[in-house]
């Protein structure tokens, strides 16, 4: 089973090529910037370095979200195009999972934290167990910031976070921890390439204002 691996729901994009739950290459890319587009050429270099055609690939794993909007629509519209063009499955895999998994951390419950803006963020709430596999108790909801400390003494969580925040362990998302994922995978299935898109969690700022302007929501295409 050969899984290329993807994610960018922060400015660093991270692939993988795992081969029967083995870490066979990976890559990490900034995400920031709108000279030139990394993410690609950082999945490029991962099948290089795996000895991975990309027609060998037998399913593509993409990170959902939520995180920085432009960032996730690269990623799921390079999954997306590659899981077309060669007729194999795309999966969805919560991104905070993927962060969590960027942790290498030990079995214990832990509260994922996303910088939301506006002084918010998307919060998450997972168990890794004794196999070290990652278990997703709560999916991501908007909280305020002020109030993550006391959720986590609720849940008796720690907190892991790509963004610095203060008593929290700081992580990037790791594609390859789609290793520590098969249950989530084989119980969700496949998604349906021609309607899936990345849980933003909130409208980019230039949609919103577009919507504003015009009182209708923006077309698809």
């Amino acid at each position: 089973m050969i899984t290329l691996a993807l994610d960018a729901s922060t400015y660093t994009g991270s692939v993988a090529v795992t081969v029967d739950g083995r870490v066979a290459a990976e890559r990490s890319t900034g995400m920031k910037g709108a000279d030139e587009e990394r993410l690609m050429p950082a999945v490029v270099a991962a099948l290089e370095t795996a000895g991975v055609d990309v027609s060998a690939i037998d399913r593509i794993v993409c990170g959902a979200g939520p995180g920085s909007f432009t960032s996730l629509r690269i990623a799921g519209a390079i999954a997306k195009g590659i899981a077309t063009g060669i007729g194999k499955p795309l999966y969805a895999v919560p991104s905070m999972a993927l962060v969590l998994g960027g942790a290498n951390l030990g079995r214990g419950r832990y509260i994922v934290a996303i910088d939301a803006l506006r002084g918010e963020l998307y919060v998450g709430l997972y168990d890794v167990d004794a196999a070290q596999s990652i278990v997703e108790i709560e999916p991501a909801r908007l909280i305020p910031a002020g109030t993550l400390q006391r959720l986590a003494l609720e849940y008796d969580a720690r907190v892991v976070s790509p963004s610095v925040i203060e008593d929290a362990i700081t992580a990037a998302p790791r594609a390859a921890a789609v290793t520590r994922l098969e249950a989530l995978i084989a119980a969700t299935g496949p998604v349906d390439i021609d309607r899936w898109e990345p849980a933003y969690g909130r409208l980019a700022e230039a949609q919103v204002k577009w919507e504003t302007a015009h009182g209708r929501p923006l077309p698809a295409s």
